[in-house]
């Protein structure tokens, strides 16, 4: 809190040498305005990246608006950033300029605590996040709603040449966010049925992921006009609809994995049951009131419930590289920088088919 203090003495465009343009939140209005603000020079460790593309994420509405109570005002957002190299410094092996590269939700950790050491930087205690976060100077960390972004060389990802930059922007949250709980609870073998809960964002590019590891594939869904783009324009084997208690009783006990996405509350005692023995349910989705959990339904069946948050470094890079084979995209809107405030009140209505993200290097230009 000090140094969120002290830092208020000097205004963003202020802390640093290097001047940088973004759009910020400046209350929990949440509407974003043009902000000038700067950024550090670039050190030996350091990649500076000319930013092009970044996805806007939902939590990039829940920190604008405030609704976690953590807000630093202002906000830049955006973790979902793909460039091109600029900069780097003399210790920076894996870069050049001029590649393509990317930044997700981690631009810092301790590098020495058993997560770290273990490449789960995404559980570390004291990461920092790429923004609304305390950085090792102390300064606010501002994210990709901007034309630039300086970020060790650790926590920048080489991004494939294959893949196509705004579509696989949301990758870097999105993707890692469902990619690490399926292969780290091996939900990523051949002809094994994975379940996905819910069809925005988060499940579309599950669905897509799936389908490349050989799995079957069911969206179960509170939306049957979701049907037929799951099954048709995404791949998905069956579509359930959670609402029928048929359908449910039907697929119970035929599942051996569900990655969970939905970020509302919700019943999850029919879902536990559509698992097989031992069967895993991975909460990926962070709903905005708890949820009821009865126990037996996870006895009887020796069924796990578990939680998962984005991934490491290693694992992102894995990742990328995995879609780059695959040919793993989101199904994006692209949009102007001066529509990003409508871009957001749409988010809230959940008025996106799946990802909106900012065409940054064509549209931003400072005020």
């Amino acid at each position: 809190m000090a140094e969120i203090q002290n830092r208020k003495k000097v205004s963003p465009e202020e802390e640093h040498p290097r001047k940088a343009f973004g759009l910020a939140a400046k209350d929990s209005s949440g509407v974003l305005s043009p902000l000038n603000f700067s950024r550090r020079n670039n050190g030996d460790n350091d990649v500076t990246i000319k930013i092009l593309y970044c996805g806007i994420c939902h939590t990039d509405l829940h920190v604008i608006r405030n609704e976690w109570k953590n807000a630093i005002y202002p906000v830049v957002p955006g973790h979902e950033i793909v460039g091109v190299v600029t900069e780097i410094g003399s210790n920076v092996q894996k870069f050049k300029v001029g590649d393509k590269a990317g930044v997700g939700c981690l631009v810092g950790s301790c590098h020495s605590c058993d997560g770290c050491e273990n490449n789960l930087e995404n559980y570390c205690s004291k990461m920092i996040l790429t923004y609304n976060s305390i950085d090792i100077d102390g300064t606010i960390t501002y994210g990709g709603y901007s034309d630039l972004i300086v970020v060790r060389e650790h926590f920048v990802v080489k991004f494939p040449e294959s893949l196509a930059m705004d579509k696989g922007a949301p990758l870097l949250c999105a993707g890692i966010t469902v990619y690490n709980p399926m292969k780290t609870f091996s939900l990523d073998e051949p002809g094994k049925h994975l379940g996905v809960v819910g069809l925005g964002g988060l499940g579309h590019v599950a669905v897509k992921f799936g389908k490349a590891f050989g799995m079957k594939v069911t969206v179960i869904s509170t939306s049957l006009n979701k049907k037929d783009e799951a099954i048709k324009t995404l791949g998905a084997d069956a579509f359930i609809v959670s609402s029928d208690p048929q359908q449910i009783q039907a697929a119970m006990g035929t599942m051996d994995g569900i990655i969970n996405t939905v970020s509302a509350k919700h019943d999850i005692v029919p879902l536990i049951f559509l698992l097989k023995t031992q069967g895993k349910m991975i909460m990926v989705g962070v709903p905005d009131r708890p949820l009821e959990l009865p126990i037996f339904p996870l006895i009887l069946g020796g069924r796990i419930l578990a939680g998962s948050s984005i991934g490491g470094l290693k694992q992102t890079q894995e990742m990328i590289d995995f879609a780059g084979k695959h040919n793993i995209t989101a199904d994006i809107e692209l949009i102007k920088a001066d529509y990003v405030n409508e871009a957001l009140n749409r988010l809230a209505k959940g008025d996106v088919r799946y990802r909106f993200v900012i065409d940054v290097g064509n549209t931003l230009t400072p005020a």
